[in-house]
């Protein structure tokens, strides 16, 4: 699909979304103390100062929806943000934690703008875990010496469901740290590649992320990196679980915060916004894939989100050659690189244009807002086509969505709701001692800088999946496995391994 910019359409006007307005805000050089709601209200009044029309679009929303905030609990931060700006929405939505949320919370407002229930949507997120981690570290009462909110206040709180299903949290499989690399780790091995090489893949991927931060005036380091200084391990960058280093985690302790306001052509044109300022909401699609991983039918890629990228594209009847601006989700180098291999990019095409959970920052659910917010800063710039791709949970939870710098010409194409996979889960058993063929392995580093706790999804001798873990400190087993064992070096994914059991825990014999 080709067209010349802003041309005429039969599609109603009235039932076609677009963005009219953002802000952001980083309170990086700031100092720290700030709650997450003022910094979404900061986003908030940089999206009305965004605005060519003088419309006060906020104090119009009949619809205000949150994305998940994780630093500071409130009743209803969207409820919060209305009372705050005089605004009475019919709609008040307060997204549960995933960071998924944010491309689907915008499907959601495009399709409620299309089908008439809305006439302007307002998006926001944001988190100050940055500021509570300095006032704890301080030894400072947020309330008490911060000001923060008490609407209830204090640190959210969470079931032991959202860690993982049960055979998880006994395989010690309960945070991103330990469970990417597990994804990392089986795509390398199916992909036929050694560690150093695709360590240094790895490497320049992020190190291509931070160029891209540097010139982002909302990120939180700022700084362009080399792609030796991400790759090489050191006391500043040590490892955390296997490949990889602190420098290719996500940053949560940040302080950003987003705000992106909806509407429907007809009124951003009668409110005289400006043609340049106005970006279309295509719309996009999302999918699901197990909570549990090990009832997942591999590692190697993910289902849920080649499923979501096919789908909205489909929709839009484009292929990935009329992309020319590109988010993937980044909290692990293995998400942006399973959809990239996916959708066949070109390595031109730098996959990111906020910089990065590493470098930009990772503000937990609300990041993909601010891949939202950068990427209407590339389409009002003169770029024609934008995906944006968003994901929550481990590699679970998986939500596209298409803007463009001119209207679509079937109008909105978009599927807020994703799709539930359903596949075959391989046969599960217990934990035995004897021999397990190795399907894939994380192994967590102390502080010290060796390897210390491994994690292994492997298959008995009946073919059932079991996953297991070592004792902590077991630092014998650890190095068994380990990618940077060095004698004798070898490859540990697909090869036997036998393990007797202990407390509970595996000790790996011999492999």
């Amino acid at each position: 699909m080709s067209s010349p910019r802003h041309e005429a359409s039969t599609v109603d006007p009235t039932r076609v979304p677009v963005i009219v307005a953002i802000g952001e805000t980083s309170g990086r050089g700031e100092p720290m103390g700030v709650e997450p709601m003022e910094l979404i209200t900061l986003a908030a009044t940089a999206a009305l100062q965004d605005s060519q029309s003088s419309e006060p679009w906020i104090r119009r929303a009949d619809s205000i929806a949150f994305c998940h905030i994780a630093s500071w609990a409130y009743a209803s931060p969207a409820a919060a943000l209305a009372r705050g700006f005089g605004a009475t929405p019919a709609d008040l939505f307060d997204a549960p934690i995933g960071g998924q949320w944010p491309a689907r919370l915008l499907d959601r407002a495009a399709t409620r703008i299309a089908s008439g229930e809305s006439t302007v949507a307002v998006i926001a997120g944001g988190e100050a875990q940055a500021s509570m981690s300095a006032l704890v570290k301080a030894g400072r009462d947020p309330v008490d010496d911060g000001g923060w909110s008490t609407d209830p206040g204090g640190p959210p709180t969470f079931d032991l469901d959202q860690l993982g299903s049960a055979a998880m949290q006994d395989a010690g499989l309960i945070s991103p740290v330990r469970i990417y690399p597990l994804f990392e780790s089986r795509f390398r091995f199916e992909s036929g590649m050694d560690p150093e090489a695709r360590q240094a893949e790895c490497s320049e991927l992020y190190a291509a992320f931070s160029v891209v931060s540097e010139k982002n005036p909302y990120s939180w380091n700022g700084r362009a990196r080399t792609a030796a200084d991400i790759g090489t391990p050191s006391a500043k960058n040590r490892i955390v679980c296997e490949p990889y280093p602190l420098s290719m985690n996500a940053m949560p302790f940040v302080d950003q915060a987003a705000c992106i306001v909806v509407t429907s052509l007809a009124e951003a044109r009668e409110r005289g916004v400006p043609e340049r300022d106005i970006v279309y909401v295509w719309g996009g699609a999302g999918a699901e894939d197990s909570v549990d991983i090990l009832d997942r039918t591999g590692f190697g890629r993910s289902e849920a989100m080649d499923n979501a990228l096919d789908r909205a594209l489909h929709a839009a009847e484009i292929g990935v050659e009329q992309l020319d601006v590109l988010d993937v989700y980044s909290c692990f180098p293995i998400v942006p690189t399973l959809a990239t291999r996916h959708l066949g990019t070109p390595k031109s095409l730098v996959p990111s244009v906020t910089g990065g959970h590493s470098s930009f920052g990772g503000p937990l659910s609300s990041h993909s807002l601010h891949s939202i917010t950068a990427s209407v800063r590339q389409i009002r710039a003169g770029k024609t086509c934008a995906l944006v791709h968003a994901n929550g949970g481990y590699l679970t939870y998986h939500h596209s969505v298409l803007l463009g710098g001119d209207q679509h010409p079937l109008g909105y194409i978009g599927s807020p709701e994703p799709v539930v996979l359903t596949t075959d889960p391989p046969p599960r058993g217990p934990v035995q001692e004897g021999n397990l063929v190795v399907e894939t392995v994380s192994v967590e580093h102390s502080r010290q800088q060796e390897p210390n706790q491994a994690f292994v999804v492997g298959r008995d001798i009946s073919g059932r999946r079991v996953a297991a873990q070592t004792a902590p400190g077991d630092t014998a087993s650890a190095h068994a496995v380990s990618l940077y064992r060095k004698s004798p070096a070898c490859e540990i994914i697909g090869t036997t391994i036998t393990v007797e059991i202990s407390e509970g825990n595996i000790r790996v014999r011999s492999r």
